[in-house]
């Protein structure tokens, strides 16, 4: 599967959201029972807290292994004047 390339500034602030909202989701879900609240909705936030560390990882992964690839009909060298 080829993925379009993105600018490794909007990957990068990405990965750090994903990581960022993940650890909070989990800690946070972690620590609802000790507050009072149900079990049932701990648990959710939690797993979602899960998913977005995935997400991070996977656009972490897009990060490290895309390649920019030069684009052949895009030569400014000798582009044809009109």
């Amino acid at each position: 599967m080829k993925i379009k390339y993105v600018k490794p500034i909007k990957l990068k602030v990405l990965t750090g959201v994903f990581f960022g909202v993940g650890i909070w989701g989990i800690f946070f879900g972690l620590s609802m029972p000790m507050i009072g609240y149900t079990p049932t909705i701990s648990m959710t936030i939690t797993v979602l807290g899960v998913v977005n560390l995935c997400m991070g990882g996977f656009v972490g992964y897009l990060l490290l292994t895309q390649v920019k690839t030069p684009d052949s009909r895009k030569d400014s060298k000798y582009k044809r004047k009109k």
